[in-house]
C-alpha cells in the first residue's frame, strides 16, 4: 500500500529454511497487488527499508544473548500447521480468550471473521507470521486481557469506517517486528537489533511482550491519524519509526521503560 492510500503491496516473509544472514531479493512471484482485498494472504512487510548497499554494523553477543536469539529464532522458524493438534488447541485458546462466551463451531468457521480474519479458516493467514504470531497474540490476551478486548473490539476512540482487520493487523505487527530487530539474521546489523538482544537476555518473553506494546502503539497512531484502512501501511511506518526512537534512548533499560509500555495500563 504506497502513503497515497489506493493501492497496497504485500510481501510474503523469506520463506523457511533460508540460511541466517544470507541477503534475500524478491522476485516478482514474492510480491503480491493488493485492493480492496485490504492485505493480501500470506502477509507482509508494512514497514521501513534500508537501501541496499547501506554500511551495517555488526555487534559481538554474549553467550547468554546468543542462546536466547538461537531460541527465539526457532520460534520464528516454526510454520502454523492445521494438522499439528498443538496448533488446533492454540487457536481454540484464542477464540475463548477472545469470545469466552461464544462457542466456537468448527477450526474453519465463518465465526473467525468476527476476529479479524480473512476468511473462514485462519490458517491462510498464518503463513504471513508463522505459529509466533498466534503465541503472540495469545500472550497478549493473557497478560493484557481488557488491552486485548479494548483492541479487538476497537472500544476505544473516534474509530474510522474502515477499521483494520484486528488479526490480520497482529500478524502485521509479528513480522514487522522480526525485521525492524534484524532477527533473521545471525547477530544484529543495527544498535535497535542490539539493544533489543538485551532486553531478550533478562526476559525471555521481551519479544513477546514487545508485540503487546507494538500493537497498542499502532492503535493509538491509527486514531491519532484518523486513518483507514488504506492507510495501514502509513500507521505502520509511524509506529516502527517510533518504536525505534524509543528502544535508542539511552537510559532505557527494559521494555518496562518505554513510553508507550504504559499504553497497556490505559
Amino acid at each position: 500500500m504506497d502513503d497515497r492510500g489506493g493501492s497496497f503491496v504485500a510481501v510474503r516473509r523469506i520463506s523457511q529454511g533460508l540460511e541466517r544472514g544470507s541477503v534475500y531479493h524478491s522476485s516478482s512471484a514474492e510480491v503480491v497487488a493488493g485492493s480492496a482485498a485490504w492485505l493480501g494472504r500470506g502477509l507482509s512487510c508494512v514497514c521501513v527499508q534500508g537501501r541496499d548497499g547501506d554500511p551495517r554494523p555488526s555487534f559481538d553477543l554474549t553467550p547468554a544473548q546468543e542462546e536466547c536469539l538461537q531460541r527465539l529464532q526457532s520460534r520464528i522458524d516454526v510454520a502454523y500447521d492445521s494438522s499439528i493438534s498443538q496448533h488446533q488447541e492454540a487457536l481454540k485458546d484464542l477464540w475463548k480468550l477472545a469470545f469466552p462466551e461464544e462457542e466456537l463451531h468448527g477450526i474453519v468457521s465463518e465465526q473467525w471473521k468476527e476476529m479479524g480474519w480473512q476468511g473462514k479458516d485462519p490458517s491462510t493467514d498464518f503463513r504471513g507470521g508463522g505459529f509466533i504470531s498466534l503465541e503472540n497474540l495469545l500472550y497478549f490476551a493473557r497478560q493484557f486481557p481488557k488491552s486485548f478486548q479494548d483492541l479487538l473490539r476497537k472500544q476505544v476512540g473516534d474509530r474510522s469506517v474502515w477499521e483494520y482487520p484486528f488479526a490480520v493487523a497482529g500478524i502485521n505487527i509479528t513480522f514487522m517486528l522480526i525485521q525492524m530487530l534484524d532477527l533473521e539474521a545471525v547477530k544484529p546489523r543495527s544498535i535497535v537489533g542490539e539493544t533489543f538482544l538485551r532486553f531478550l537476555s533478562v526476559n525471555e518473553s521481551a519479544f513477546d511482550l514487545l508485540y503487546c506494546i507494538a500493537f497498542k502503539l499502532m492503535d493509538q497512531q491509527w486514531l491519532s491519524m484518523r486513518a483507514s484502512y488504506m492507510e495501514f501501511n502509513t500507521v505502520m511506518k509511524s509506529t516502527r519509526r517510533q518504536l525505534e526512537r524509543e528502544i535508542m534512548v539511552e537510559d532505557i533499560t527494559c521494555l518496562e521503560d518505554l513510553p508507550s509500555y504504559s499504553l497497556l495500563s490505559q
